[in-house]
């Protein structure tokens, strides 16, 4: 791409907001709305089912550490897997890598629609979904530093609820409710639940991590990638793995009795009203709306930036998808395109959506362990002792782990991503001509 005539991408994030953006994708206190379904799954070893996918994205985390050094590009998994394994692959991973960033703003319109429908049920559902998807377009249309000032705002507010929760929480167990202490075993481990149990929750909760890997879709609009971007998935992932683990711990020390959500789904709520009464009630689920909010900006924000990646290579459209707008400097045609994505709240359900995501997000973490084998340790040859641990046992340990996972996805998961995954496969064969040519590729120096 000819910089001097055609727009560009403006570097303009710092540490800071990098952090903030991925954390805001994370939405960290989401964990609330669904703590009812995962503690009473995990029949009550919640914090310790978060605590092993803390381990295991960490592994794929320092995957994504290292190749974004490599490769500071926008296209995040899809240019790792492209540059490091085959183009071919390449293309397959950024067309699943698409599920997890697209679904993302829908899940999110969906779920804010359902919590004012419940405030609100003389307002129709599809009024709620619709005016939230129209405001996180515009606000992604007009700019990155809009949109990273938007969320930095919002995850403030998250932050204010989680730690007012902890606070009240912790008071109310010194003054003796709920366990009474603050010190317990029991929401880590219980002799009764089998590993297997435990392990089929692991998938679902890997979903709560994601942002740690949106960031790197931000490489050519941070400064100093190289430097910025590995700092950032690590501090990420560590921050979002500590409010899970601490919150949930809490949580239940504060209300031990899960066994008795009369409705699991809605059981944050019955939590809030005995943690701090009405007024505490609803601030919390003033805050919980705002995360939706800011999630769907972050996430929309990276899809069209994958978007962007595979349309400026030429492997969609590139009239449409490899455009930015000369004014915002945004791909305003991916981010329109994301919106009426998301419209599909209108008539798709949680399930499905989730589904989705979960398949592609494991499925682009599988291979983008494999591509730092693939790029350090085989084109690069760096096989001393150091090198073999860093660039094929830590990756190696995180493909099993993410291959594992994939293999505990339930039926839906596997089915629709299996789809999706079939459909873009097509695709490719018609835009290789039968795999008799490569498809497009960007060169390393127009990213830079």
């Amino acid at each position: 791409m000819n910089q001097t005539s055609s727009p560009t991408l403006k570097r303009s994030l710092s540490l800071k907001f990098v952090v903030f953006f991925g954390l805001t994708f994370m939405a960290p206190t989401t964990m609330f709305s669904t703590y009812g379904v995962a503690v009473t799954s995990t029949n009550g070893m919640l914090p310790t089912a978060y605590a092993i996918a803390l381990i295991v994205m960490l592994f794929t985390a320092y995957s994504y550490a290292e190749l974004v050094k490599a490769f500071p590009n926008a296209g995040a998994a899809y240019t790792f897997a492209q540059k490091s394994i085959s183009p071919h692959l390449g293309f397959l991973v950024g067309w699943t890598i698409i599920l997890d960033y697209v679904f993302s703003p829908m899940i999110s319109s969906l779920l804010n629609a359902i919590a004012l429908h419940a405030m609100f049920p003389s307002v129709p559902m599809f009024v709620w979904i619709i005016s939230f998807i129209v405001i996180i377009t515009i606000v992604n249309i007009l700019g990155i530093k809009l949109a990273a000032n938007f969320n930095t705002i919002l995850l403030l507010l998250q932050v204010f609820s989680f730690v007012l929760f902890l606070v009240l929480s912790i008071k109310g167990i010194f003054a003796g409710r709920g366990a009474g202490t603050l010190f317990s075993t029991v929401p880590f481990y219980d002799s009764h639940i089998k590993v297997p149990t435990l392990l089929s929750i692991i998938p679902i909760l890997c979903f709560s991590f994601l942002g740690f890997d949106a960031v790197t879709t931000l490489s050519e609009e941070t400064k100093e990638p190289r430097k910025t971007l590995p700092r950032a998935i690590y501090i990420i992932t560590l921050i979002g793995g500590f409010m899970f683990i601490s919150g949930t711990y809490v949580l239940q020390l504060i209300y031990p009795a899960f066994q008795s959500f009369k409705n699991p789904e809605s059981a944050y709520i019955d939590i809030a009203m005995y943690v701090g009464g009405n007024i505490f009630t609803s601030v919390f689920n003033a805050i919980g709306l705002t995360a939706a909010f800011a999630s769907a900006v972050a996430s929309g924000t990276s899809a069209s930036r994958i978007l962007y990646a595979m349309g400026r290579e030429d492997v969609l459209p590139k009239k449409i998808f490899g455009y930015l707008s000369p004014k915002y400097r945004t791909p305003v045609f991916n981010i329109l395109i994301i919106g009426v994505i998301a419209l599909s709240a209108l008539f798709l359900n949680l399930t499905t959506a989730i589904s989705l995501i979960n398949f592609g997000a494991l499925f682009a973490f599988f291979f983008v362990n494999l591509s730092v084998i693939a790029h350090y340790f085989i084109r690069k040859k760096q096989r001393s002792f150091k090198g073999t641990i860093q660039y094929l046992i830590i990756p190696l340990i995180g493909t099993a782990l993410i291959g594992l996972l994939i293999t505990k996805l339930d039926k839906h998961s596997l089915l629709l991503g299996g789809t999706w995954l079939i459909i873009g496969f097509i695709y490719l064969l018609n835009l290789t001509k039968m795999f008799r040519q490569l498809p497009p590729e960007l060169g390393l120096e127009e990213a830079h």
